[in-house]
């Protein structure tokens, strides 16, 4: 192959990245915020792998992130995202707040909040 259509970067196969894993250690929603624990921020580059280290500064100093942005923003599939993150709350390194559910006792909550978000969406 030519030099100049070598590809450039490095090109890892998203599998490797979680070493195989397709399941995580615990199930995280889509819609799940992520945030770093004191621990996480405390951790050294040696822990873990450039992945780790990405998601622990993306999620660090109030900028809480959800599952879905934080695939988006690596540009890795839903499920290696899930196992990475799974991996880190697992270790300590991220907190995860699950969303509530509708079905709980503070249904009237949950429906309030989407009533807000619907009428703010009709005024646009």
């Amino acid at each position: 192959m030519p030099e100049r259509d070598e590809p450039t970067g490095a090109l890892v196969r998203p599998y490797a990245v979680t070493r195989g894993r397709t399941r995580p250690k615990l199930e995280i929603a889509l819609e799940a915020l992520v945030e770093t624990t004191v621990r996480g921020r405390s951790t050294g580059p040696g822990r873990g792998g450039s992945e780790h280290q990405y998601i622990a500064a993306m999620c660090d100093g109030g900028r809480v992130q959800s599952l879905a942005e934080i695939a988006a923003r690596m540009q890795l599939p839903l499920g290696v995202a899930r196992v990475i993150v799974a991996d880190m709350a697992h270790d300590g390194l991220v907190a995860v707040y699950e969303p509530t559910s509708l079905e709980d006792e503070t249904d009237a909550v949950g429906t309030d909040l989407l009533e807000r978000v619907l009428s703010g969406l009709r005024r646009l």
